[in-house]
């Protein structure tokens, strides 16, 4: 049988992860497909680094969180969007990533860029695991 949270217990987790992530974190933006964990190795070109705000995500509900605020920076390099990483604001540790699209990924936004545009995220949401 498969262990099942509450709700309450799914959004405790998910604003957890922000506490633990920290006020003004770094997002990256890389080309190619993500590292085998957080753990391992960046891999890919850097496309973006934004400061996300100090309160980056929406308060847990119902088991899950999306951003919050203005997520948008300078892009660096010219590629295509692949996965994101986000660290701590020192930019030292990883805490999350995943699939960077347009629409439909882990997190949502333009994949084609060029250096100079403003890259905007818009849309991303995290979901707490065992409802």
């Amino acid at each position: 049988m498969a262990i099942k949270f509450s709700v309450a217990s799914r959004n405790a987790q998910l604003d957890a992860h922000e506490a633990t992530v920290g006020a003004s974190p770094k997002l990256r933006v890389l080309t190619g497909a993500a590292p085998a964990s957080c753990a391992a190795a960046q891999t890919g070109t850097l496309l973006a680094e934004l400061t996300l705000p100090a309160d980056w995500a929406s308060n847990a509900a119902s088991g899950s969180k999306g951003l919050l605020g203005s997520w948008s920076g300078t892009v660096v390099a010219d590629g295509v969007a692949g996965y994101y990483r986000i660290l701590d604001n020192a930019g030292t540790t990883c805490h999350e990533q995943g699939t960077m699209g347009a629409s439909g990924a882990d997190l949502n936004g333009a994949t084609s860029l060029t250096t100079g545009q403003v890259l905007v995220i818009t849309a991303k949401t995290l979901t707490a695991g065992n409802a």
